[in-house]
């Protein structure tokens, strides 16, 4: 497996270790400290990036979209950081849906109620 596929679990370690030690100057941190108001909020702002990106990607050959998902995976990384979500729970999730018809096959299930963090 290359380099690219663990490109997540290599971010993530990396987000963890900045939650943990909290280094001035670091972006990370700065996110960390502003809590779910913060992070949440760059969340949503690179939502609307991603979506705007997808716009042009027919103009550009996707240059932007591929950035600013970037962005996206990145701040989403550090919401899970945050919430103490490891990544391995959102890949096994993944997993269990993989193959099934989200029309057709997934039981309805009602979504576990959301606790706060912070």
């Amino acid at each position: 497996m290359s380099d690219t596929h663990l490109i997540f679990n290599r971010l993530m370690t990396v987000i963890e270790d900045r939650k943990e030690k909290r280094p001035t100057r670091s972006y990370t941190t700065k996110l960390f400290e502003g809590g779910l108001d913060l992070i949440g909020a760059k969340v949503c702002e690179e939502a609307a990036e991603v979506v705007d990106a997808a716009s042009v990607a027919h103009e550009d050959r996707g240059y932007s979209l591929t950035y600013e998902a970037a962005d996206m995976f990145y701040h989403m990384l550090v919401l899970l950081a945050y919430c103490g979500v490891p990544l391995l729970d959102v890949e096994e999730e993944l997993m269990r849906r993989f193959g099934k018809s989200g029309l057709r096959d997934k039981p309805k299930e009602p979504l576990p109620k959301a606790e706060k963090h912070g």
